[in-house]
């Protein structure tokens, strides 16, 4: 299985304690934003920030960062700067078509190369923000090998949309859907929206065990106590743990075997248990597969 990208942290590019001790907290990935959170006259030194930050630190987590635009003055220095601080992953902002993907990855290219770092060692996330972007979402998800996941970005959208943001969803349910449906048909990871109200718990559960049903591999989330929510509801139970581990020892006896006929409990056991079972055993987090 995939890498587990259940929450994604958000963190202020130019925040130097946030930045440096974001890893403590426990999420899956670490997004450092060079983006919205920065304001326009602290663009440079957040970057500047960013990249001594990642070039001198173990943070033992993915590291992700959100970078501006290629039609901002800073998107092409950022790309640059993190190519060379060695980040895992550049998040493109308000991605509309394959072609906003194309671009940023020849500037990773031309980084890496001049580099001699092995093209393709840096790899790419796409925010989809916009009605254009979800209309062009799978094209944009098989556009690069790079791309490792893309991510619905919620506030943008619901103001293209001419709507707002409810506890119910519904506005962004049929985006949500899209997403998913083409994460999957690309074989890349699918990334949920922030959810901005720390104190209503509540909704923020609700929310999470909606888009783990839709098909979500993970949320972003902006304050640690949301990592520890998330986690819980995607842990699986300990009544799915121990069915995903009799289909497993099922199948690897099957195979030590030679048999082509597998069953659990009596039923018949196919390629699709055998992947759920995989990835039930894949979200186990701190508990022993």
């Amino acid at each position: 299985m995939g890498r587990l990208r259940r929450t994604m942290m958000y963190v202020p590019g130019n925040n130097p304690a946030m930045l440096t001790d974001a890893h403590i907290y426990g999420a899956d990935s670490l997004m450092f934003d060079l983006e919205d959170s920065v304001s326009l006259k602290e663009k440079d030194s957040a970057r500047l920030l960013v990249y001594n930050l990642v070039k001198r630190t173990d943070y033992e987590t993915e590291i992700v960062v959100r970078v501006n635009g290629l039609d901002t003055p800073f998107g092409h220095d950022d790309i640059v700067a993190m190519v060379r601080a060695g980040v895992d992953v550049i998040r493109l902002p308000k991605t509309d078509s394959k072609d906003d993907v194309l671009a940023v990855e020849a500037i990773i290219e031309s980084t890496e190369l001049s580099l001699g770092l092995k093209v393709g060692t840096t790899k790419m996330m796409a925010a989809i923000e916009s009605p254009l972007g979800i209309v062009n979402v799978y094209e944009i998800a098989k556009s690069s090998d790079r791309l490792i996941g893309i991510a619905i970005g919620a506030e943008d959208f619901v103001t293209n949309m001419r709507t707002n943001r409810s506890k119910a969803g519904v506005e962004l349910l049929a985006a949500r859907s899209q997403i998913v449906l083409a994460a999957r048909a690309a074989g890349i990871a699918a990334l949920d929206t922030v959810f901005s109200d720390i104190e209503d718990e509540c909704t923020f559960r609700r929310e999470v065990a909606l888009i783990k049903q839709l098909g979500f591999d993970g949320k972003s989330v902006i304050n640690p106590r949301q990592i520890d929510v998330v986690h819980e509801i995607y842990q699986p139970s300990d009544e799915e743990v121990d069915y995903a581990r009799q289909v497993i020892f099922a199948i690897q006896e099957a195979e030590k075997k030679g048999l082509g006929v597998v069953s659990v409990n009596g039923k018949m056991v196919d390629k699709p248990i055998v992947e759920r079972a995989r990835r039930v055993l894949s979200l186990l987090g701190g508990r022993h597969a």
